[in-house]
């Protein structure tokens, strides 16, 4: 039996997802709190399996819950969240990189249109993460890093950068659970002349992807943008794949890299689809590239680096101990098209590395 606590002011929303979970035979909701300090109290008292938590909550909001909880008594916990308002949006995110496993919109009601999908997004996602082991947070905080502003990359494209065999003109990263905070890590980490663009696949929910763009922006000295359909991917500007479509590259005929969008089915239920991004970047690029692959649940990503493997690409994979879930980089390794598997901390300086 999962034990689960929910935490959100609103009487209706609790109500909702408190429907929701006590017609699956294998939860149990244990508790209902009102605001982000009953949610701490009762996460110690308790000990849920699983929290689901809102942001927007009086007394303590429920970022800065995630925080005590993730220090006093850790447990999985998602975050059921607006996406309308994009300081609700930030706010879950910042949850991500204190400890929140994800980020999942709040259902609209039994009679919306999409409160099917909703409701199996909702419980398949808490039956997933209420089995994932989390580790306690030391102090309540992140540290804040600085940097230089980000110059403008509108004259600074792609494509002159050197076309010899191994010399690096694009990197693509991808990431499922865990990967907004991964990202992140990893972007505020990298200069603001850092000389070759970057291609973004992360499974996110719809309606946060813009959000995701915006929070990224604030931590990086690059530009963070939600990619356009046939834009020149220019260096030092990172390209987030937009909501329910693929995204990859091309390079035209006077040697730009320009990207590539599509509406094709999803692969292996995932649109946009990290195996479509590394395909794509094998397919136009070939050694031309470097592909990393982050944390996350299932295999999305392996049939797409066999290809950039095949094409004499590199490919860089998060290690286990700094993966929130190691499923994604686990299977990559399994299959052997990973060059390197390398702490989370380490993943900008080999980057930097690699395209110099």
């Amino acid at each position: 039996m999962i034990r689960v606590l929910v935490a959100d002011d609103s009487a209706t929303s609790r109500a909702l997802l408190v429907g929701l979970f006590a017609a699956e035979s294998d939860f149990h909701v244990v508790g209902e709190a009102k605001n982000g300090q009953e949610a701490v109290d009762m996460a110690e008292r308790l000990a849920p399996d699983l929290i689901t938590m809102d942001v927007q909550m009086p007394v303590m909001d429920g970022l800065e819950a995630t925080k005590q909880i993730m220090v006093r008594s850790p447990r999985p916990i998602i975050i059921v969240s607006s996406t309308a308002r994009e300081h609700e949006v930030k706010l879950s995110l910042e949850a991500t990189r204190a400890g929140a496993l994800m980020v999942l919109p709040k259902p609209e009601g039994p009679a919306s249109p999409g409160f099917a999908f909703d409701r199996r997004q909702i419980v398949s996602m808490a039956r997933a993460m209420s089995a994932v082991k989390v580790v306690r947070r030391h102090g309540a905080g992140t540290p804040s890093v600085s940097r230089e502003a980000a110059p403008s990359r509108a004259s600074t494209p792609a494509s002159p950068r050197p076309h010899g065999r191994g010399a690096i003109r694009l990197v693509a990263i991808a990431a499922s659970t865990g990967g907004p905070a991964a990202i992140q890590a990893i972007l505020s980490e990298l200069p603001p002349s850092f000389p070759v663009p970057i291609l973004v696949v992360q499974h996110i929910a719809r309606g946060f992807t813009t959000g995701l763009a915006h929070w990224l922006a604030g931590d990086t000295a690059l530009d963070v943008r939600v990619a356009e359909l046939n834009e020149a991917a220019s260096a030092g500007a990172v390209y987030i794949a937009p909501d329910n479509r693929h995204i990859g590259c091309r390079v035209d005929g006077v040697g730009a890299i320009r990207i590539v969008l599509d509406d094709t089915a999803a692969e292996g239920a995932f649109r946009p689809s990290a195996s479509y991004l590394f395909r794509s970047v094998a397919e136009s690029l070939g050694a031309n590239a470097v592909c990393v692959i982050l944390t996350g649940m299932g295999d999305d990503g392996i049939a797409g680096l066999r290809a950039v493997k095949a094409a004499g690409g590199k490919v860089i994979a998060q290690d286990e101990a700094s993966s929130v879930i190691y499923g994604m980089p686990r299977e990559a390794a399994r299959a052997g098209v990973v060059d390197a598997i390398v702490p989370l901390t380490g993943i900008a300086r080999r980057l930097v590395e690699l395209t110099s």
